[in-house]
C-alpha cells in the first residue's frame, strides 16, 4: 500500500490541499463576512493617521481630476469634448476606480503572506476585499460626480437608474481583474513592477480626457479594435447614462456585461488553479 493509499484509508488529508472548484466557491461565499472585515479593516487603518481621515477617497480623485482639467483643458482647446468638465471627472473617476483594484488586487496575497500562512481559507477572499473596499470608497465619489454633473449643467433622466447596474457590471470586471493580477504578481514577482506602466499607458488609450470617436472617427478599423477595451467600455457607458450629447449604445451594454461575466469567470478558474502554491514561493 503506498502513502497516498494508506492515507486516504486512514481519512486524513493533505494539510493546504485545492478543494475541488464548486466547493472552493462555496467556502469562498461562505466566508465573505471576512472579506468585507478585512476590506473595512484595511479601508480605516489607512486613514488611521491622517486629520481628514476618509475624506481623502473623496479629495485625492478630485484634486486628480482637477489637475487633469486644467492640464488637458489648455492642451486640447478647442478639441476639448462637449461638456468637458463632466466628461473628464467621469473618466478618472472610474478609472480609479478599476484600476486602483487592479493594482491593490495584484498585491492582496504578497501583501497579506502573514494570513496566508498563518490561516487556512479561499485565498480568492483577499483580491475579492481589495475590491469591496474600493466598492465603499467609491459611493462617495459617485455622489460627488453627480453633483458636479448638475452644477455642469446636465439634467437628470431616466439613466440614471442604470447607475447602480454599471457600478454591478464594473465591480464584477474588477473582481476578475483583480484575481488575475494576484496570481500573476503572486508567482511573477517582476510583474508587480510593470503594474505602473500598464496603468498609465491604459489611461492615455481608454479616452479619459479625450474623445475616442474623434481621435479615431477616420479610422473606422482601428476605433472597432479600440471598442474592445473594458476601461473606456465603461467610461463610455458611464457618460452615456449620466452626460447630455452621449448615448449609452446598445453595443456598450454587450460589450460591459460581456467583460462583467467572462473575465470573473475566468479570473476565478485561473487563481483557483494555484491556490496550493499562494505563500509557498516566498
Amino acid at each position: 500500500m503506498s502513502l497516498a493509499e494508506f492515507a486516504a484509508t486512514h481519512g486524513l488529508k493533505r494539510i493546504g490541499a485545492r478543494p475541488p472548484f464548486f466547493k472552493y466557491i462555496a467556502e469562498v461565499w461562505q466566508r465573505r463576512g471576512f472579506a468585507w472585515m478585512l476590506s473595512t479593516f484595511t479601508n480605516e487603518a489607512s486613514n488611521a493617521r491622517t486629520r481628514l481621515g476618509g475624506w481623502w477617497n473623496i479629495l485625492l480623485p478630485t484634486i486628480q481630476a482637477g489637475t487633469y482639467g486644467l492640464i488637458f483643458g489648455l492642451i486640447l482647446g478647442d478639441s476639448r469634448p462637449e461638456n468637458f468638465l463632466s466628461f473628464l471627472f467621469t473618466g478618472v473617476f472610474l478609472f480609479s476606480f478599476m484600476t486602483g483594484c487592479f493594482q491593490s488586487g495584484a498585491s492582496s496575497i504578497t501583501g497579506n503572506s502573514g494570513l496566508v500562512k498563518s490561516l487556512t481559507f479561499p485565498r480568492a477572499l483577499l483580491p475579492l476585499s481589495t475590491v469591496i473596499q474600493y466598492v465603499i470608497n467609491l459611493w462617495p465619489q459617485i455622489v460627488l460626480l453627480l453633483i458636479t454633473i448638475l452644477i455642469t449643467g446636465n439634467p437628470i433622466t431616466w439613466n440614471w437608474l442604470l447607475l447602480p447596474v454599471l457600478v454591478l457590471l464594473m465591480t464584477s470586471f474588477s473582481f476578475g481583474l483583480a484575481l488575475v493580477a494576484a496570481r500573476l504578481n503572486a508567482q511573477l514577482r517582476d510583474l508587480g513592477k510593470l503594474i505602473p506602466f500598464f496603468i498609465r499607458i491604459s489611461f492615455y488609450v481608454s479616452g479619459v480626457f479625450f474623445s475616442v470617436d474623434k481621435v479615431l472617427g477616420q479610422w473606422p478599423a482601428v476605433f472597432a479594435v479600440f471598442k474592445f477595451n473594458p476601461f473606456y467600455d465603461f467610461i463610455e457607458l458611464a457618460r452615456g447614462l449620466l452626460i447630455q450629447g452621449y448615448v449609452p449604445s446598445l453595443e456598450l451594454w454587450m460589450l460591459c456585461i460581456g467583460w462583467a461575466v467572462l473575465l470573473p469567470i475566468f479570473g476565478i478558474v485561473f487563481f483557483w488553479k494555484a491556490e496550493e502554491v499562494y505563500g509557498r514561493d516566498d
